[in-house]
């Protein structure tokens, strides 16, 4: 008796699995993609300091690429006594949210800084003007350091840090003595390195930028008609 039953029931469930009624999902390779970047992944110690690398790149190449955008604006607008107050990219908002997402800190420092509180003692090898030259470092199981050289790449911060009297002018010189009375940071070149700068990292925010930097990002497909 249930033979029977059981053939009955699968003679009514066959017309509703019919294949003109299957919808066949057209993104399988898609969702094949996000459900591997939302499995939990097992970062091992090389690939944190690997992300470390990353994300000092990446804040501090920001940082530049902002101070640049800023400083242009502000010269243009009122020259030197416009500009001066805004060296300072490690503050921009942009720069500062991006610092916060993964809980790094930054800062510059230098063996001839503008402002004091920059003043470091760096090696000659900190001071090698390359941008492959990169230090990073875990200094504990929560904190990473990351450090490269600040290298003066753009002809445009030879107003405020060239050479007095050819790139600088003495009345914009005496804007900048009249601010950093203890002023060191002139006399450089295109080419030269500043100082370094220097970012602290905690392990969360490293581990989430290494999660993100090696997520799978499918490309959009083009439409065939």
């Amino acid at each position: 008796m249930r033979t029977v039953l059981r053939a009955a029931l699968l003679c009514l469930l066959l017309p509703a699995c019919r294949p003109d009624q299957v919808e066949h999902l057209s993104n399988t390779k898609e969702l094949a993609v996000e459900a591997e970047n939302w499995q939990v992944k097992r970062i091992m110690p090389a690939d944190l300091l690997r992300a470390t690398r990353w994300a000092g790149d990446s804040l501090t190449q920001t940082a530049d690429r902002e101070l640049r955008r800023v400083l242009t604006e502000k010269l243009q607008e009122g020259g030197l006594a416009a500009a001066l107050p805004y060296c300072r990219p490690e503050t921009f908002p942009q720069v500062d949210s991006l610092a916060k997402s993964m809980q790094a800190s930054l800062r510059r420092v230098s063996t001839r800084p503008r402002n004091p509180t920059a003043q470091a003692e760096l090696t000659p090898a900190e001071l090698v003007p390359t941008d492959t030259t990169r230090r990073v470092a875990r200094l504990s199981a929560e904190e990473f350091t990351y450090q490269r050289p600040l290298v003066l790449t753009d002809a445009l911060c030879l107003r405020c840090h060239g050479t007095v009297g050819q790139d600088i002018t003495p009345a914009d010189y005496a804007l900048i003595k009249k601010q950093y009375a203890q002023d060191q940071a002139t006399g450089y070149k295109v080419g030269d390195a500043m100082g370094v700068w220097r970012v602290s990292l905690k392990r969360p925010g490293v581990a989430e930028f290494y999660t993100m930097k090696t997520r799978k990002v499918m490309k959009k497909r083009k439409p065939l008609f």
